[in-house]
């Protein structure tokens, strides 16, 4: 019999929470992250108002020096500690697979100078589209169709782009080109990028609509990743027939491997909740595991080095987190976590090399107070133990310590 008969995992997507050990050997623009503190920073230059997840512990979880406008609890009414990264990368997909129990060893490839010409050469023959080459090299999502959205309506060029992450992201104005023919030419780039040198964690659609000086990207984004290289603790659950839910674009970081049921993209993080607090509250789960991700606050505003939206962005989430609780049924166990930094205040706009908190809160807890500090990966074993499945590759469980 499982001790909680329902866990929730929650990843604020890049709220790291201070730089890593090795956080040196990764490099933002050229300069070391062994200075990047997403949490941290914030909390000193904008200020930082969490009581909801202050009272889970937030606050308590140690550092050099404590979260500026984030007091600590001396009674928390959860558990809490921060989680260091095994695997070699500070990407979406590498947090993620680390989170449910896989040693990422060797990095995927990332293209600091754009696309090599037989990569785009490709994709113009497959598709009859020529590609802008201007912007073919790491580029802010918003700036990048700024900048060439005009020329792309006027000669249904393609605009294609990466970033500091493994990933080849095509934009598209839907009146210009089609949301099915944008996805086809996605689906054609990730069957051309599935091995070195040019393995890529997704290929992803970046639709957006509008006139010059006033585009926005719409909800229909589309990530086309690779599968996992090995059975994750989603994985396992799925085989042994416990429910998995996957909120936000899990589905596609995984593959859809081990997810059994999928409640479809975010428009927003506000929206995300949303689908999380709908699964909860479903006749239908009544035992298993969901997993949701809420990417506004990386996508948003680190990689635009938005402090201020990125502050405002997690007031929004810690206003909402009493509507997740009260969703809870008394034996479910909710986990707050992260999968890598992207401090708003630091150089470049990539990801940065840092701690992730966790967080954990159950009605029936009886205990609470710290979690000794551990690994990404021990929350996959910790599900793992939790529902009776073998875990994944590494990580160690610390279900005896929530009580």
């Amino acid at each position: 019999m499982s001790k909680f008969n329902r866990m929730h995992l929650v990843v604020l997507d890049s709220v790291g929470i201070g730089a890593a050990p090795d956080a040196n050997d990764f490099v933002n623009a050229g300069v070391p992250d062994g200075a990047s503190d997403t949490l941290g920073h914030i909390s000193k230059s904008v200020g930082l108002n969490v009581p909801n997840m202050a009272k889970l512990g937030l606050g308590n979880i140690p550092r050099e020096t404590p979260l500026k406008t984030v007091p600590a609890e001396s009674n928390p009414t959860g558990y809490a500690t921060k989680l260091q990264e095994v695997s070699l990368g500070k990407d979406t997909m590498t947090g993620h697979w680390e989170i449910m129990g896989l040693n990422i060893t060797e990095p995927f490839d990332t293209f600091w100078n754009g696309f090599p010409e037989e990569i785009l050469t490709k994709i113009e023959e497959f598709s009859g589209r020529k590609v802008i080459r201007e912007a073919n090299k790491p580029y802010s999502g918003t700036a990048v169709i700024e900048d060439f959205g005009p020329r792309q309506m006027e000669t249904g060029e393609l605009i294609i782009y990466t970033s500091a992450d493994p990933v080849l992201q095509i934009a598209a104005h839907e009146d210009i080109i089609p949301l099915d023919e944008l996805y086809r030419i996605c689906e054609y780039a990730r069957s051309i990028t599935l091995e070195r040198p040019a393995l890529l964690g997704r290929i992803i659609a970046r639709p957006y609509v509008g006139e010059p000086g006033n585009f926005t990207r719409t909800s229909n984004r589309r990530d086309l990743a690779v599968s996992p290289f090995a059975p994750t603790v989603l994985d396992k659950l799925n085989e042994a027939g416990i429910d998995t839910y996957a909120v936000g674009k899990i589905n596609d970081i995984f593959n859809g491997a081990g997810i059994n049921h999928d409640m479809g993209h975010n428009k927003s993080n506000s929206h995300g909740i949303d689908n999380l607090i709908k699964a909860m509250t479903s006749k239908d789960f009544k035992h298993g595991f969901s997993f949701t991700n809420l990417v506004d606050f990386d996508a948003l505003y680190g990689h635009r080095r938005d402090p201020h939206g990125y502050r405002d962005c997690l007031h929004e989430f810690d206003q909402r987190l009493p509507e997740i609780i009260a969703a809870m049924r008394e034996d479910d166990l909710l986990m707050i976590t992260a999968d890598h930094g992207n401090d708003p205040t630091y150089a470049g706009t990539d990801h940065t090399r840092e701690y992730i908190p966790f967080l954990a809160y159950s009605p029936s807890f009886k205990g609470n107070g710290l979690i000794p500090v551990g690994h990404f990966s021990d929350i996959s074993a910790t599900v793992a133990e939790n529902f009776g499945v073998d875990k994944a590759m590494i990580g160690e469980s610390f279900l005896d310590k929530l009580i």
